[in-house]
């Protein structure tokens, strides 16, 4: 995955920020809204595809396009650096592989600490119960 390529086929828009504010808020668009085209994009393979498809399916629209928006800040700029830093990150988590986990084997101790842990509760039960005649 090349960042700077991936970085480079982002499209941005700038849209007024909902909620409450002063006029300032009326008349200026800080908001910024990202969108990437998955199918399209050159920078990723095939296989980079699949597995982001997948890991993603649930924000993907139905054109399988990523869109992610930041209005956190006032500054515009600054908007489009956190959404695509937001972007990048969520790119990499999913291109991540997931470990595979190896099979271990319980150690003789512990088997050993469980079975006695076993018998001396099996005991302790035991004495609590009237002597048989």
């Amino acid at each position: 995955m090349n960042k700077e390529e991936i970085i480079r086929e982002l499209r941005f828009k700038s849209v007024r920020s909902s909620g409450a504010g002063g006029q300032h808020v009326n008349k200026v668009a800080t908001k910024v809204v990202l969108q990437f085209a998955l199918e399209d994009s050159k920078a990723l393979n095939e296989e980079e595809k699949i597995l982001i498809k997948a890991k993603l399916r649930n924000r993907l629209n139905k054109d399988q396009q990523l869109v992610l928006h930041s209005d956190t800040t006032r500054s515009q700029s600054r908007n489009k650096a956190l959404v695509t830093q937001q972007f990048l990150k969520l790119i990499t988590e999913a291109l991540k592989k997931k470990k595979i986990r190896k099979k271990t084997s319980r150690s003789r101790a512990s088997i050993e600490k469980r079975l006695s842990d076993k018998r001396k509760a099996a005991e302790k039960k035991q004495s609590r119960q009237k002597p048989k005649l």
